[in-house]
């Protein structure tokens, strides 16, 4: 199964249990196997592919586990009966020899059920009569059980579950024994459970639950005493927390479902037992200790009260809006309620302190579970208790975010415990007021802890009990707090950071809405606030809470929230997407509510938090863009004078700070956003020192801060003539540092030359000296923002071109950039050449489509896009939508593809702008499976019939050879598949235009290698791409052409001139095995045997050994129409890498001679 198909599984949701017939038929197969024989190898492993796809059938519904209970019992059945067979058959027959491997997949089998749906489901459908509790306790202790196995333990674990299934059944364990050892079958089963109560693994699980079913048997009931006494000595002073976990485990069991009367007379022992524990660190630094010891000490005073006196007044109200859901209590007796009560609580109350949260959960269940049984006075104080927590950490403090982060344990503990309280009814009405102002301030729980929060499972916890007390308090109760929490909760599901709190505030939103209908237009809010709604942070911030906003009741209570926790967030990210949705809410009204929030936000940035600050300049700038792009823009004009003025409020020397660069950014960007023609002029500007923002941020080596500062200066282009202010860049920047240099490339790209020229000229010269090849910039990002900006700067004078820019700028600018498809830069970075080279592809695509839709306006088009130039700029496109970087096609591919859809210039003779092959083009990549071009084994079989196009073979062909040397497997195998697979369709030679030939291939693969014969990154790539065509047997019939052959020879001649001398250690092995490949040419043989001994005898052994064994590899493979048994046998015999160079040099001879006699023959 391929991984997109996998993960289709995964996020698909099942009504059905579709596998059914597939997984039943494997399981058949999987039981027909016979399980006392050894597989062989092939069974091994077919058997072993059989269970792995029943796993795959598993893993696939894990999520819906229930959707297999209508079926679960026809399809456990069969395999717990085999497993039965087994154990009755090996108990019978010991001698029998049973398969460990085909024993552990039926158990594993089996296991993999349990893991499904839980031990209690599945130990349901085990066998359970009387005569097996025999059967299994032999199976148990046979000497030779399969069960003493270490690596047996999910046997282990499906037999215990089955044996405990067994002790449940209502008969004497004394009929078991025989005369005169009684209670011997029950100290057999007590042995069993101790032995593997030390266990760690699943096995100890069993085992437990084994002891617990035993120990709860009447028979023998009276064995659990002594239990408790092993059991205490075995965990005093001890530090092997494995054996505590099991004994935990057993007397959690058996206080939960044993009897009253049991566990009530065990009540000390267990609590002393408790005590010890909680005197030993080395087992309470354990924390499923932790958690068990919290289970017991609750539940052991559970069973110590009486059954409940209780009822949960919410249970079975219907959902109808004003129904009359009060249920009364039933009437209480006197309860002498036991001393160890109020010790247990202390304990649990400190137990929903604890680190973990299992712990805190485990304790929060035992509280209300303990409160559901005590009278209601107890109760109530038990209430003032678990309240009173959250009052530990918040007395001394000026908000909940200044709390210490220890608090996080204590606020989340209370919340469990008030929300397993709610859900039980036991909240009184008149202490709702308290707990929901508790709760209202844990909803907003977010503490900074270095660089990151906690407190989001608090906030969850918060929802939970929300939830909760909306199912089981009456309507009248929470009528007076309607309004509050309908905002606190739908401000949390707007606004949260995580997508699980926001989630869990809807559910309880929704809760109130269905049961109570008190919230105001609660259906209408739902709608826009619920599950899938709010599941994208960008959704709930930018389109839901908008829409809630439209309703007056929740307005100010969202914008509260934004000015005084969102701007505030310790997270940038939620700083910019709150400025983001203020600035979505407060366009709702924006004469109104613009002034008012711009004026509180103004408040930010006279605290001295940096965040604080940063939050305030994200919100001033949307605000700012709302006021200039509003309807009647006039109107603001004021207002974003005032909102420009806020800016005096912090200091220069904040914003200039290396350490600030969020806010130096954040101020650039509302500059940008803010500034207005009144603020160009220093004496009316309410901010001074803005220029002095602009030229830090400028100068800063952050691309971020380059990026706002360029569109601050950008925005004051479009006000005032920046001409003297360019020329300043011009002679300060260019001759500057590496991020000074990216910086003034940045800028000359987007000022705004439509409304003032800024000396276009001089801008458009700079970024064309930054780019040159040889005294550019070597600064590979200022090459890049130069490509960059000279699109940008094309598209803003495009409607006054032939005033703005003459047609032989525009023409060197068309050549830079088609230059610039040549850089391939290396550094450390890897192949940084790239982000030159996508900018020019991007580059060249805006520069045709600007000059198409102008050409009308254009004196000569002719010479603004020559068509010797255009066609060109379409082959360097179509040369990078086939290299090796999938990144690179894609964005190729994308400007091809808008290339190719463009219509044709409105002028005279447009179709010599048209793109040759243009149907052949379309018919290919325009269909309607089109995938992507970065996905190789899509594009590339396409794109090798390019290839016949003439026009642009030369680029296409260098790219395809690029990519074939690539060591990318994604992008090597489909291209050289589909490179072979094209090639060897070929004819030999055609005179048919637009066809291409083996002939002119060979030649144009060879002809970039003969002119660059020295460099090795062009040698290398075209003897790889004639590699992969030989060994495929591509030119097999290319000899029989005349200029075939010559060609043939002539790469013969480069894989053999100085091949002694080469020292590129890939290139001498390309060479050599293209020397090899030649071989088998009838036509070549006696040239390519003659230059075999400089690759044989050279120099490195590294070399000498490759070639022999690839001289073999083809010698064997291939047809070379000469008897070469004896030189394979001298290629396999020698030592080629050894250093006694007079043998290998004899060896070489020897197979030389020998295939020189061959070919004679």
């Amino acid at each position: 199964m391929d991984t997109n198909a996998e993960a289709a599984d995964e996020s698909k949701l099942y009504a059905t249990f579709e596998d059914h017939d597939e997984f039943v038929s494997l399981r058949d197969k999987f039981l027909a196997i016979d399980l006392y024989s050894e597989p062989d190898a092939e069974q091994n492993r077919a058997e072993e592919l059989l269970n792995v796809k029943l796993l795959l059938i598993f893993n696939k519904y894990q999520e819906q586990s229930y959707l297999l209970d209508p079926v679960l019992e026809q399809l456990l059945s069969p395999v717990v009966e085999t497993l039965k067979t087994h154990t009755k058959k090996f108990v019978s027959s010991s001698s029998a020899s049973v398969s460990k491997r085909r024993l552990d997949r039926l158990a594993s089998f089996l296991y993999n059920f349990v893991k499904f749906r839980g031990y209690k489901t599945i130990t349901r459908f085990f066998p359970h009569e009387i005569a097996d509790l025999g059967v299994v306790l032999d199976y148990i202790d046979a000497p030779n059980s399969p069960v003493k196995d270490p690596a047996q333990w999910p046997l282990r674990y499906a037999v215990f579950l089955w044996l405990s299934l067994v002790c449940m059944i209502p008969f004497d364990l004394d009929q078991f024994d025989e005369v005169g050892h009684a209670g011997e079958t029950a100290s057999r089963i007590e042995s069993v459970g101790k032995a593997f109560l030390g266990k760690a693994g699943v096995d100890r699980e069993g085992a437990a639950i084994l002891l617990s079913r035993l120990y709860m048997r009447k028979d023998t009931s009276v064995r659990l005493p002594a239990f408790v006494t092993y059991a205490t000595s075995a965990t005093e002073g001890s530090s092997d927390p494995i054996l505590a976990m099991g004994i935990l485990r057993v007397l959690c069991e058996v206080s939960k479902l044993g009897s009253a009367e049991q566990v009530q007379a065990l009540k000390d022992v267990l609590l002393h037992l408790t005590r010890s524990l909680e005197d030993n660190p080395s087992l309470m630094n354990n924390t499923i200790i932790r958690k068990l010891r919290t289970k017991l000490i609750a539940r052991v005073i559970i069973r110590a009260l009486p059954a409940k006196t209780r009822r949960l007044r919410a249970k079975g109200r219907a959902l109808v809006y004003g129904a009359d859901n009060q249920f009364s209590a039933s009437e209480e007796e006197d309860i002498d309620v036991p001393d160890e009560v109020e010790t247990v609580l202390e304990e649990l109350f400190k137990a929903l302190r604890d680190k973990d949260t299992i712990v805190r959960y485990s304790a929060a269940k035992g509280v209300a579970r303990i409160c559901e049984r005590l009278p209601t006075d107890f109760a109530e104080q038990v209430l003032d208790q678990v309240l009173q927590l959250f009052s530990i950490h918040s007395i001394a403090v000026a908000s909940i975010y200044d709390m210490p982060s220890i608090a996080e344990s204590t606020w989340h503990g209370a919340c469990l415990a008030c929300a397993e309280m709610a859900r039980r009814g036991l909240i009184p009405d008149e202490r709702l007021a308290e707990l929901i102002g508790w709760l209202s301030k844990a909803l907003y729980f977010d503490i900074r802890k270095g660089a990151h929060s906690i407190g989001s499972n608090v906030r969850d916890a918060a929802s939970y009990v929300l939830w909760s007390l909306a199912r089981a308090q009456s309507v009248e109760a929470l009528k007076p707090h309607a309004i509050d929490l309908a905002r606190h909760l739908v401000t949390v599901s707007l606004f949260d950071r995580e997508i699980h709190i926001r989630r869990a505030a809807s559910a309880a939103f929704q809760e109130y809405v269905g049961r109570t209908g008190l919230f105001p237009h609660g259906i209408d809010v739902l709608r826009k606030t619920d599950f899938y709604a709010i599941g994208i942070r960008r959704n709930a911030f930018l389109v839901a809470a908008p829409e809630v906003a439209e309703y007056e009741e929740y307005r100010p209570f969202l914008i509260d929230h934004l000015l005084s926790v969102t701007l505030r967030h310790w997270d940038p990210s939620m700083r910019q997407i709150g400025a983001q949705s203020l600035r979505a809410i407060c366009e709702l009204n924006l004469i109104q509510l613009g002034p008012e929030v711009a004026a509180r936000v103004a408040k930010l940035l006279e605290v001295p938090d940096s965040g604080d600050v940063h939050g305030a300049l994200l919100a001033l700038t949307e605000l700012a863009e709302a006021f200039r792009n509003a309807s009647h823009s006039e109107r603001f004009e004021g207002e974003r004078r005032k909102v420009f003025a806020f800016l005096s409020a912090v200091p220069l020397t904040t914003i200039q700070s290396p350490r600030q660069e969020l806010i130096a950014e954040a101020a650039c960007r509302f500059i940008a956003a803010a500034i207005s023609l009144p603020e160009t002029e220093h004496a009316h500007s309410t901010v001074p020192h803005w220029r002095q923002v602009v030229d830090s941020g400028l100068k800063s080596t952050s691309v971020s801060i380059q990026e706002a500062a360029a569109a601050a200066l950008a925005a004051v282009s479009g006000l005032v003539d920046c001409s003297a202010v360019v020329d300043r860049y011009i002679a300060d920047f260019e001759p500057g540092s590496a991020p000074m240099q990216q910086s003034l490339a940045r800028i000359l790209g987007v000022l705004d030359y439509a409304t003032h020229p800024h000396g276009v000229h001089k801008a458009v010269r700079c970024l064309l000296r930054m780019v040159d090849r040889k005294d550019g910039s070597q600064n590979v990002e200022a090459r890049r923002n130069a490509f960059t900006s000279m699109p940008q700067i094309l598209d803003n004078v495009a409607e006054k071109l032939p005033g703005a820019l003459p047609a032989d700028i525009v023409c060197k600018m068309i050549n830079a950039l088609l230059d610039g498809l040549r850089d391939y830069t290396n550094d450390e970075r890897g192949d940084v050449g790239s982000w030159v080279r996508m900018a020019c592809v991007k580059g060249l695509a805006s520069f045709v489509q600007i000059l198409f839709a102008h050409a009308a306006s254009l004196p000569d088009f002719s010479e603004y896009l020559p068509e010797e130039q255009y066609h060109a700029a379409i082959g360097g496109i179509l040369k990078q939508g086939v290299e090796r970087l999938d990144n690179v096609r894609q964005l190729a591919g994308e400007c091809f593809v808008r290339l190719l859809l463009l219509p044709l210039p409105a002028i005279a003779e447009e179709r010599r702008w048209q793109i040759h092959g243009e149907a052949k083009i379309k018919g290919l990549f325009l269909s309607d499976e089109s995938v992507g071009w970065n996905d190789g084994s899509w594009l590339f079989p396409r794109a090798v019939q390019l290839l016949d196009i003439e026009r642009y073979r030369k680029e296409l062909l260098a790219g395809i050879v690029l990519s074939t040397t690539t060591k990318t497997d994604s992008t090597q195998r489909p291209v050289a598949t589909a490179l072979v697979s094209y090639a060897a369709q070929l004819p030999i030679s055609t005179n048919i235009p637009d066809r291409y030939d083996q002939r002119r291939l060979a030649g144009d693969l060879l002809v970039p290698a003969q002119k660059n014969v020295g460099s090795n990154n062009v040698v290398i790539p075209v003897l790889q791409t004639f590699n992969v065509l030989l060994e495929a047997d591509v030119f097999e019939n290319l000899p029989q052409d005349q200029q075939g052959i010559q060609t043939l020879r002539s790469l013969l001649v480069l894989v053999s001139r100085n091949a002694a001398r080469l020292k590129n250690p890939q290139r001498i092995n390309v060479s050599m095995r293209c020397l090899v490949n030649l071989l088998p040419m009838a036509e070549l043989q006696r040239e390519c045997i003659a230059q075999l001994s400089q690759y044989l005898t050279h120099q490195y052994p590294r070399v000498r050994a490759d070639t022999a064994e690839y001289l073999y590899l083809v010698l064997s493979s291939k047809e070379t129409g000469i008897d070469t048994d004896a030189v394979e046998e001298i290629l396999l015999e020698t030592e080629w890498s050894s250093g006694n160079i007079e043998a290998v040099q004899d060896a070489a001879s020897r197979c030389i001679e020998l295939l020189k006699e061959a070919d004679a023959t």
